[in-house]
């Protein structure tokens, strides 16, 4: 017999940071952050994308990974979880692989330290914007080719990564594999940001009928580089429920009420209604 989905109140966070290019004082930074949502009463945290190392340049980036079992930042957030009881979604470290590339992998640590599941972004932030930026992730990072929904004692969490937000029908395989909360750490560029951050992640939400945590990368990174920040918490019904702003690193609280899951799914049960059709 399937058991009833958890539909009580989890308590949950989600960092925002201005990370730079030193693995120890970005760790040390989320330790902070880390122990204030604890303090504040949260039983799962969330981090955002590049949160030990933010770098420019491939050479860089790769000069920086490390292999799974040798990140420093990963022994560290599993000492972390063991140590503060919480469950983290640990945002995404770089770590090298067999193709000579980096994978944009982030975790989910239990409050036993370990590593539950893990997960590679899928899509490449390969774009030239209008005011000059010019990004080629996929020559330093190799995409995932897997989707992931971990087994938690809410329920399904899915697994995406800041440009995956782009792609709906992601989203729409996580809410249809159990997901009912989906989270997206990110460094959104600002142009971006300011045009579609919250309009995109309030549409997957609705479109999903999950709660979605987006922990975020805010301010003037190594190089210039700067982020949109707004670390977002957005219900099922597609609200705002919390906005870290976009000027400082910070803490956002909130009890997600996982009834609402059900209770936006049941009133729009899109998910149920795919339809085949063909091609244009």
């Amino acid at each position: 017999m399937t058991a009833a989905p958890f539909s009580g109140v989890l308590r949950a966070a989600v960092l925002q940071m201005t990370a730079g290019p030193e693995i120890a004082a970005n760790m040390d930074a989320a330790d902070r952050l880390l122990r204030q949502a604890k303090d504040q009463g949260a039983v799962f945290a969330t981090l955002p994308e590049n949160v030990a190392r933010m770098v420019q340049g491939r050479e860089r980036v790769l000069a920086g990974a490390y292999e799974e079992e040798a990140h420093p930042a990963l022994a560290r957030f599993r000492d972390l979880a063991a140590e503060t009881g919480l469950w983290l979604m640990t945002g995404t470290l770089a770590c090298l692989t067999e193709d000579g590339r980096a994978a944009n992998r982030c975790f989910v640590i239990d409050p036993a330290g370990q590593v539950l599941a893990r997960y590679d972004k899928l899509h490449m932030f390969d774009v030239e914007l209008a005011n000059g930026e010019r990004y080629r992730e996929s020559a330093t990072f190799r995409p995932g080719d897997v989707a992931r929904v971990v087994d938690t004692p809410w329920g399904g969490l899915g697994l995406t990564v800041c440009y995956d937000v782009r792609f709906p029908q992601l989203f729409r395989a996580l809410g249809k594999a159990g997901a009912r909360i989906i989270t997206v750490p990110s460094a959104f560029t600002v142009p971006t940001g300011r045009a579609h951050w919250h309009v995109l992640l309030r549409a997957r939400a609705i479109e999903t009928g999950c709660w979605v945590l987006a922990p975020a990368q805010v301010g003037t990174h190594d190089g210039g580089r700067q982020t949109y920040g707004h670390a977002l918490i957005i219900s099922p019904w597609g609200e705002v429920v919390a906005d870290a702003g976009g000027e400082t690193p910070g803490v956002l609280v909130a009890d997600l009420d996982l009834s609402k899951v059900d209770e936006a799914r049941s009133m729009v049960p899109s998910l149920l209604h795919d339809r085949a059709f063909e091609g244009p």
